[in-house]
């Protein structure tokens, strides 16, 4: 197939010329998602005739960004695009395509109520008319010598299981009627409820944005074009499920994409693609203006007040929209040999500046604002697994996983749900990682670990003898209990107070400062920033540890202190 030039064509007046023909046959195709706007891409197939044509576009999105229009496409013969604009209509609210869709589905579901009503009265009759049956065969029949027939032994048993089997029918079949009226009352509230929010927003006339593409064809036949255009009011943001298997120590981490847009074009089945970029920052960075610093000086009064005039710095505002990908062309009328398109090997794809996740599957994003999960990718790695308690603020222990992104994956910042197993047990969060860098998953409290604080003794004292003090004395041990049926690792921190003041004095009785490790020189308890100490140590299963901690604070009488609890 010969091709078409790849053109951006973006006019800001309308054409003087009569609309050409409508592209009825338009598809959305595909979609790639930034952090704060979409590119959406739309396919046609047209039978063009020789010589010039123009074909249209209509009802486009009102969002949509006039520079950043892109004709393309491929043909069984020799086409040259000559121009496009891109100018808007104005469309009642009354006529919206949407309106006219909810309405029909409103419809239909009132169809199916009035069904399964039918299907319940029938229900009732049949009902009925076993009653009717079963009191006409237990009803004796006088016989002519005056003596009543009455139902044998074994006839009676077979009516008995008649109705019994009759009337457990009857309860099913109703059960299930009863639940799909339910489920029809409920489609149509939401479908009303969407009928009615819609037409809120559809006050007055609505705003489109229509396409028209002058074509020339050196000969009759099939052409494909491809449409592409940048809208405001789509977004993404990362999730993460993150499971942790407590027999294999593997976490397997659910990387999904929460899609969600606005743009008044539901994207059905399309091609999603989901992007790190981020075009509404442009694509140079601010340059900072002087910054000066003078005195202030007074100025003269004018003689005159219409004299004086007031002169303000000149500035310009530069927009910066959808650069680097809307750069406008001058390639008007060109024809370029066109070079198939090939599939992309991976589903991730990294640029200079961002990354693209292409999404296995095609999805469907309504344009309503809801939340569209995808999934991008299921990564699975070891981890290191490890306890952290502050018992001081609270007895429970905290799993903490280190492990590495050993996928092509970048992991962007966002939340994260937390799994045991299969018990969901902490919502986390996870900072921007990348690939083969190495991070820390919060896991949540695991009570298989025991903590328990308590306070041995506290006690205020006078010191000196010529010159008064005070001292008080903390006492605390903590306990560490392994419960869990493994061996794990276990860091307990504790702060010991921090002097500000020459005049008071912090000494540390236990442990000793021997006990304590340095950078040179690790041991199981290591002093680290802010005063704090940790103590790192592993339990085996039903093992128990306990930390003694000690020390004292003196201070001069006369002076005030804070911070003693």
């Amino acid at each position: 197939m010969k091709s078409l030039s790849s053109l951006l064509v973006a006019f800001f007046v309308a054409l003087s010329s009569a609309p050409g023909a409508a592209i009825e046959n338009s598809r959305l195709a595909a979609a790639t998602v930034f952090t704060d706007r979409a590119r959406v891409e739309r396919e046609a197939m047209l039978d063009l005739p020789a010589g010039e044509s123009e074909w249209t576009w209509e009802r486009l999105p009102a969002s949509l960004l006039d520079d950043s229009v892109r004709v393309s496409g491929a043909g069984e013969s020799a086409v040259t695009i000559l121009d496009a604009t891109v100018r808007s209509s104005h469309v009642a609210a009354a006529t919206d395509p949407r309106v006219s869709e909810l309405e029909a589905a409103i419809e239909k579901e009132k169809g199916v109520q009035l069904e399964l009503a039918e299907k319940s009265e029938n229900l009732e009759k049949q009902r009925l008319l076993l009653q009717g049956i079963e009191q006409s065969v237990t009803t004796p029949v006088a016989a002519k010598d005056g003596v009543a027939t009455r139902l044998a032994p074994e006839d009676w048993q077979r009516l008995l299981s008649f109705s019994e089997e009759q009337r457990e029918k009857f309860s099913q079949r109703e059960l299930a009627l009863k639940e799909e009226k339910t489920k029809s009352e409920a489609r149509l509230a939401a479908l009303r409820a969407q009928l009615m929010e819609l037409k809120g927003r559809l006050t007055g006339d609505r705003v489109f944005k229509t396409i028209a593409v002058r074509l020339n064809s050196a000969a009759a036949g099939k052409v494909q074009l491809r449409l592409a255009y940048t809208v405001d009011g789509a977004s993404w943001q990362p999730r993460y499920d993150v499971r942790l298997n407590s027999k294999t120590r593997q976490v397997d981490v659910g990387y999904l994409g929460i899609v969600r847009q606005t743009t008044g074009e539901d994207w059905k089945g399309v091609a999603l693609t989901l992007s790190t970029a981020r075009p509404g920052l442009g694509g140079a960075a601010p340059e900072l203006s002087p910054w000066w610093v003078q005195v202030v000086r007074p100025r003269p009064m004018a003689a005159n007040a219409s004299d004086e005039t007031n002169e303000l710095t000149p500035f310009s505002i530069d927009s910066a929209r959808d650069r680097g990908y809307a750069a406008k062309s001058t390639l008007a009328g060109s024809r370029v040999q066109m070079q198939e398109a090939s599939a992309p090997v991976a589903l991730v794809s990294s640029q200079a500046t961002s990354a693209s996740f292409r999404i296995a599957a095609p999805a469907t994003v309504l344009s309503d604002n809801s939340a569209q999960r995808v999934s991008i990718a299921q990564i699975q790695v070891p981890a290191e697994l490890l306890y952290q308690a502050a018992p001081k603020l609270q007895e429970t222990a905290f799993l903490t996983g280190t492990v590495t992104n050993s996928s092509e994956y970048p992991l962007l910042a966002g939340a994260a749900n937390v799994f045991l197993d299969d018990a969901f047990v902490a919502t986390s969060f996870l900072r921007t990682v990348m690939p083969k860098e190495k991070f820390d998953l919060s896991l949540g409290a695991d009570e298989g670990i025991l903590i328990k604080r308590r306070v041995v003794a506290r006690f205020e004292e006078d010191t000196g003898l010529t010159s008064k003090g005070r001292r008080v004395t903390y006492e605390f041990v903590t306990t560490v209990t392994n419960q869990k049926a493994t061996t794990e690792k276990v860091v307990v921190r504790e702060a010991v107070p921090l002097s500000q003041d020459e005049k008071i004095a912090v000494k540390l009785a236990t442990p000793s400062e021997r006990e304590i490790g340095t950078a040179e020189k690790p041991r199981e308890i290591m002093r680290e920033a802010d005063g704090k100490l940790a103590w790192t140590f592993t339990l085996k299963p039903g093992e128990k540890r306990e930390l003694p901690l000690k020390f004292s604070i003196e201070w001069p009488a006369d002076a005030d202190v804070v911070g003693i609890e």
